[in-house]
């Protein structure tokens, strides 16, 4: 069972940063893919970004394009998303998530993820 631990969220302006940072309760080997998503009240969950650890390929959503960057930290076993250019429409609780074994095609699917963090809240004020 693998316990994932979010922190980082917070409150920004517009325009602003914020870095959130996702650490897992033991070490994910290659086969887990990481992932962030993202739930605003009144709404589904939404893929933000995820990276395949087999082979280090990254994916986000259309939304978060040029704005967001996913790192891992490999000696740390941490992701973090690197969060730029925030809009108020960014703002929702956030998840890391992890998965294990998946395809591209699978990527952005929040059912295919086994193991979820609690949440962290990020609120872009205008």
């Amino acid at each position: 069972q693998v316990q994932l631990v979010e922190t980082g969220g917070g409150l920004v302006q517009a325009g602003g940063s914020l870095t959130l940072s996702c650490a897992a309760s033991e070490r994910t080997d290659r086969s887990y893919t990481m992932g962030w998503f993202r739930q605003a009240p009144g709404k589904e969950r939404d893929f933000v970004a995820a990276i395949r650890r087999r082979d280090g390929r990254i994916y986000y959503a259309d939304s978060v394009k040029g704005r967001f960057t996913f790192s891992i930290n490999n000696a740390k076993d941490t992701v973090n998303l690197q969060m730029g250019s925030l809009k108020p429409d960014d703002t929702a609780v956030y998840y890391c998530a992890a998965g294990l074994n998946l395809i591209t095609s699978s990527i952005s699917s929040s059912r295919q993820y086994k193991y979820w963090g609690q949440g962290t809240q990020v609120t872009v004020s205008s």
